[in-house]
């Protein structure tokens, strides 16, 4: 159930990004959805090995190339789901990171909610 609910604030986050940044479309909440999985597959079978294999750029770049990690991760997503159109590297950039926000803002309402029960 956990991991329903996070998939559901992750796909509200895709939507929410979407509509802040004009280079990324989403045309539908279960396209959101469907993106909500397939980032959660590519971050946990792609990202590690993209992070391996790139720790020495990582280690110049004080970590910095992790958001080029991401940003292919993203790209890489456009390329298999049909219906989310990113138009480029720098967009897919700048829509992990208000992703990232966007996701963390709404886990923290979430995790609010439940401290109040």
């Amino acid at each position: 159930m956990n991991f329903v609910i996070r998939l559901l604030i992750t796909a509200l986050a895709v939507i929410i990004s979407s509509y802040l940044l004009p280079g990324v479309e989403v045309d539908s909440f279960l396209t959101a959805v469907i993106i909500g999985v397939v980032l959660a597959l590519l971050n946990v079978t792609l990202k590690p090995i993209l992070i391996i294999l790139t720790i020495p750029a990582t280690i110049l770049t004080m970590g910095l190339f992790i958001l080029v990690i991401n940003a292919l991760i993203i790209l890489i997503a456009d390329a298999i789901v049909p219906g989310f159109y990113v138009d480029g590297f720098w967009w897919a950039l700048a829509f992990s990171l208000i992703l990232w926000v966007v996701n963390s803002v709404l886990k923290d309402i979430g995790g609010a909610s439940k401290e109040k029960r």
